[in-house]
């Protein structure tokens, strides 16, 4: 299908299926709301013109903090169309931090559900999802069609506010033109009309985002959680037989954890799965297969500023690596810098496509994201094989030193992880007098499997340089999540120097 749009927020319109189904809503306690392609198509039009008739002006930002809900979608494809800027705010910041990304986006009224109305700042107009009730949704429906906004190629769409894991949230800004490539160039290599996707992860999170959009374009009929929850994510793939999931890794190793559900789920709709937003390791490459063996597993790679189409298959149909995130797509061009700053086989990735952000918003104080050679430099460092597959080692930020050896805390978890009894592991550096820092480990182990830490520890001895072994290694039921459903390093940290606070004590 050729999409000839110019505005995002026509992904769903005349050339939508109009009375199939577009998403299936499913509220936390997994009841369900479904609303087919017209009514979507009428409710962002509704709102763009609610939008239009209270004099909000282009380019102005309008403001989302909710959980998932079909909602949600809907007002966002509303303000695309009447040309405003769309800034969904992560809703389990603290209320602090969602008051700085609200004022820092500049954002003139925002959309809300009820949970999250006291996080809005008192001297800004608000409008709740919510259908009913004098401040809800249908009070701020304009009804009828609506001729949605033509942007230029460098008109902004949306903010995206990255999860600030060092000082404040930056916001990136994204073109209409920029996702709307994404849109395009995903839809010739995934076409999903005859999928039906699950997505749990948030919509702030360009994860999800440009999962639903894809979906819209693709006339696919998409199951939409208000939020992942382990037990209602397996629920949902059975209740409603998905056959696409897109997820981060931590999300699918919590559901591995709920063994007596699994036992007795039918998951045999699954045929793909797309990771994304952090590595696959090998042992939850190996679980996966072993609970979907007839599922194929996406090792996907994609950022705010870079978007989600950075590599893709190998131009000579070469099979990828199983920990490769793939071949350099044919529409991106991709170098390594070292840190000497040369070009070669291992280095910080550095991607240019149509589909970059235009910026950071309100941020003269970075240095300018984009090279004068429009190259965007991630942070994260790969590798490149001899046939010029990618394997990601490890964030740059998250490097450190041990005794004048540079370690990635990545690299040990994949070392990790290979032992037969580790199921997940996180690596945090803990400041060492002597060394300037040493390697501390969290281990999820394997249901069913027994390991001490002294074996654990004599195994990657075994198997690496003695730099990198852990020098205490902590067993805990589960890892916990930052906002964006990643690994929160944040909290190991803090939990890492309570405990050994306490052994000196």
């Amino acid at each position: 299908m050729r999409l000839t749009i110019r505005n995002l927020g026509d992904v769903v319109g005349a050339h939508s299926p109009a009375d199939q189904a577009a998403f299936i809503g499913l509220d936390g306690e997994q009841g369900e709301i479904c609303y087919r392609f017209d009514e979507l198509d009428r409710l962002a039009s509704g709102v763009a013109r609610g939008l239009h008739a209270r004099g909000y002006a282009q380019g102005e930002r309008i403001a989302l903090l909710a959980a998932n809900s079909v909602e949600f979608i809907a007002v966002l494809l509303g303000i695309l169309r009447a040309g405003l800027v769309a800034v969904p705010v992560n809703h389990r910041f603290p209320q602090a931090l969602v008051e700085y990304v609200i004022a820092d986006s500049g954002a003139r009224l925002v959309f809300c559900d009820e949970p999250r109305a006291s996080f809005v700042p008192v001297n800004l107009a608000q409008v709740s999802l919510v259908r009913g009730g004098e401040r809800g949704l249908d009070a701020f429906l304009d009804a009828g069609p609506f001729a949605s906004f033509q942007p230029r190629a460098d008109e902004p769409a949306l903010i995206l506010y990255t999860s600030g894991s060092t000082g404040k949230p930056k916001g990136v800004v994204l073109s209409h033109a920029a996702q709307l490539w994404v849109v395009r160039t995903r839809l010739q290599a995934t076409p999903l009309g005859q999928e039906r996707p699950l997505i749990a992860a948030p919509l702030y999170h360009m994860n999800a985002l440009a999962l639903a959009l894809l979906s819209l374009a693709c006339g696919a009929t998409t199951v939409l959680m208000a939020q992942f929850n382990a037990v209602g994510y397996i629920d949902a793939i059975q209740r409603y037989r998905c056959t696409w999931l897109t997820a981060v890794p931590p999300m699918i190793a919590m559901m591995l954890q709920e063994q007596a559900q699994l036992a007795q789920a039918d998951l045999s709709s699954v045929r793909v799965i797309r990771m994304g937003s952090a590595p696959v390791s090998a042992s939850l490459l190996h679980s996966i297969h072993h609970l979907l063996p007839n599922a194929r597993v996406i090792n996907a790679y994609g950022t705010t500023e870079g978007g989600p189409v950075v590599f893709g298959q190998h131009p000579k149909g070469l099979p990828s690596p199983a920990l490769s995130v793939g071949h350099a797509h044919p529409q991106v061009q991709l170098r390594l810098r070292d840190p000497a700053g040369r070009l070669g086989e291992e280095g910080v990735l550095e991607l240019k496509s149509p589909g970059l952000m235009i910026g950071y918003h309100r941020r003269p104080d970075l240095p300018a994201p984009i090279d004068a050679d429009g190259f965007y430099s991630t942070g994260d460092v790969f590798q490149r094989d001899r046939n010029g597959f990618y394997t990601y080692v490890g964030r740059r930020d998250d490097m450190f030193v041990s005794g004048g050896e540079n370690i990635y805390p990545g690299e040990v978890e994949k070392l990790l992880e290979r032992h037969p009894a580790v199921q997940q592991a996180c690596v945090v550096a803990v400041v060492d007098d002597i060394k300037g820092f040493k390697p501390m480990a969290f281990v999820v182990l394997r249901q069913g499997t027994d390991a001490s830490e002294a074996q654990i520890k004599a195994f990657t001895l075994e198997h690496a340089p003695a730099y990198q072994h852990p020098r205490r290694i902590w067993f805990v039921d589960a890892l916990p999540l930052a906002t964006t459903n990643k690994i929160d390093r944040t909290t190991l940290l803090q939990d890492a120097h309570r405990r050994l606070q306490a052994a000196d004590e």
